[in-house]
């Protein structure tokens, strides 16, 4: 053998060795050894300055863990202090070091905390031109031009003015948005009350001095701007929608919604989200669902509005474009709208009827919650509509139980609806009373539709009423006694005097004054709907469509000698 082949076969053989040393390889997991270690995540997190700013409100040495996933290459860390419990998180990237996020007090158990424009309503609405665009078109479309200094300015400046907190819940600063709702929500109160229970007479209020034509023409073009967004971005649809489409999708198939939502637990049926969620699990009866544990917790109306749309557009069991809450929101959007119309031409003719629609469709936040696609343009609507027919106690008994079972504060409002006009004669009171009763039993209907009446009631009150009852939110200064170590606040005790006052407001506007007309009926249900919100531990600004249209009526309604029964 000559040293040329010797050489050759040498070559080869390393070769070949190098290639199966190759293959063995390539079917290898690589290593998943984190690069840093526990230690270096957690300081990396604790030094944040985010972190270490809210952590100088604790005792020093709070308790920390830390845990490495090994597919997104990732540390997550905790951190906790005492009874306060989690009060920071930050996830760390293992390659670099780098602190991707990093939450605090609200922020770590509320991922709507921790400001994310867009979440509500998308991107679009909540810029910065269209957002001032609506705000001003609504200011100088409703002012009084002829007195810009007038106190009829400061009412239109107050309702925008939700506007400056939602900017700061917007970039997470949850204490300062809830903060600043409040003087807001009370003045609204403190004036829509004086509207309602003063004493003094008012011919007339000075409307805008714009053409109807020009105020009509406004009002069709937001209308279509509005829906025109709503169709253009299919996948804005909250949790309260996506809940209302499967609540109808539970009731077609025979079955109360309460304790049927699709839930955590079971086996993921897709792939993570973006943010490393798995949204779809496998439910017990089989199915592939996204999930919504707690989209129970409204009344029935809430679901039973849905059935319509889920019947006509149907539903994939997944939480995607959702047609039917799309459509079922344009669609009580448009019902509070052609209401108030009708309102207004019955109270004042066709100018009142042009400010009232034009107030509803250039307001931002009913802009925000369509486009949510949100339950809560349905209250306003069952109210309107039945403010509209207020001169019969039926339909007025029909619409608050109608609203009531949407959203429960509107239940409040029965005292005060059960005596406009004509007080507490028993004829009046007997027709209100059926048409209550008659709506609340055709909503609670769907319970029959399980085994045991008294075990879907049970399951009723636990889901809704008792739920609420209980829950905790940031969203309002009352929630805020689980953050009391760091030094905010705990309004707990004060919420308590709200809540009862709240409730004296709703039974003293049943008796005063003793004659109302249409005027006193709207401001006095604005300020007992403002109280509700003002007490509420979970607030937020999908909640103001409740009781724009009556805050409207208060503001421009002329005052009329009530109609004797």
């Amino acid at each position: 053998m000559t040293d040329a082949v010797r050489r050759a076969l040498t070559g080869a053989a390393a070769l070949a060795a190098v290639l199966l040393a190759l293959a063995g390889n390539a079917g290898a997991a690589p290593s998943t050894e984190p690069r840093l270690t526990e230690e270096a995540a957690v300081d990396a997190v604790l030094a944040h300055p985010k972190v270490a700013q809210w952590l100088e409100r604790y005792p020093p040495g709070p308790t920390t863990d830390g845990s490495f996933d090994e597919d997104a290459g990732t540390w997550t860390v905790h951190v906790w202090s005492g009874e306060a419990g989690e009060i920071a998180r930050g996830a760390v990237e293992d390659a670099d070091g780098r602190v991707t996020e990093a939450w605090t007090g609200p922020q770590v158990a509320w991922q709507m905390a921790r400001g994310r424009p867009g979440a509500f309503g998308g991107k679009l609405l909540t810029s910065w031109p269209v957002w001032v665009g609506l705000s001003a078109l609504f200011l100088v479309g409703l002012v009084d031009v002829r007195r810009p200094l007038s106190l009829r300015t400061l009412d239109l400046l107050v309702l925008l003015s939700f506007g400056v907190s939602l900017v700061f819940f917007n970039r997470g600063h949850v204490f300062a948005s809830a903060s600043l709702a409040v003087p807001p929500l009370a003045y609204l109160l403190a004036r829509t009350a004086w509207i309602g229970l003063r004493p003094t007479s008012r011919a007339g209020t000075p409307l805008q001095r714009w053409p109807v034509w020009l105020v009509a023409a406004a009002t069709l073009f937001l209308v279509g701007f509005r829906i025109g967004l709503n169709v253009e971005h299919p996948r804005t649809v909250i949790d309260v929608g996506y809940a209302g489409v499967v609540g109808a999708d539970r009731i077609l198939e025979g079955r109360a919604p309460y304790g049927a939502m699709p839930q955590d637990g079971g086996a993921a049926c897709a792939p993570p989200r973006s943010d490393g969620r798995v949204r779809e699990r496998i439910q017990p009866d089989g199915r592939c669902e996204s999930t919504n544990p707690r989209g129970d917790t409204y009344g029935p109306v809430a679901y039973l509005a849905y059935v319509p749309a889920v019947l006509a557009l149907g539903w994939e069991g997944r939480w995607d474009s959702l047609p039917a809450a799309h459509a079922t929101a344009i669609a009580a959007d448009l019902l509070v709208l052609l209401g108030l119309v009708l309102v207004g031409r019955r109270i004042a003719g066709t100018r009142l009827a042009a400010t009232l629609a034009f107030g509803w469709a250039a307001y931002p936040f009913t802009t925000y919650a369509l486009l949510a696609n949100t339950n809560d343009a349905l209250t306003p609507a069952f109210l309107v509509w039945g403010f509209w027919l207020a001169s019969s106690p039926a339909a007025r008994g029909a619409a608050t139980a109608l609203a009531g079972w949407t959203k429960f504060a509107a239940l409040l409002l029965a005292p005060l609806w059960l005596t406009y006009r004509s007080g507490l004669r028993p004829a009046s009171v007997a027709r209100f009373a059926v048409a209550f009763g008659a709506a609340t039993v055709l909503a609670f209907s769907i319970l029959l539709l399980e085994p045991s009446l008294a075990t879907a009631l049970e399951t009723f009150w636990d889901r809704t009423i008792g739920f609420q009852l209980g829950r905790d939110s940031p969203f309002s200064i009352w929630g805020w006694g689980q953050y009391r170590a760091s030094g905010i606040p705990d309004l707990a005790s004060l919420q308590t005097v709200v809540q009862a006052a709240t409730i004296v407001l709703a039974g003293v506007v049943a008796a005063v004054p003793r004659e109302k007309g249409p005027l006193e009926l709207a401001a006095l249900t604005a300020a007992v709907l403002l109280a509700i919100e003002l007490s509420l531990t979970h607030w937020f600004y999908l909640y103001l469509p409740w009781v724009l249209p009556f805050v409207l009526l208060a503001l421009f309604a002329p005052r009329t000698r009530p109609a004797q029964a």
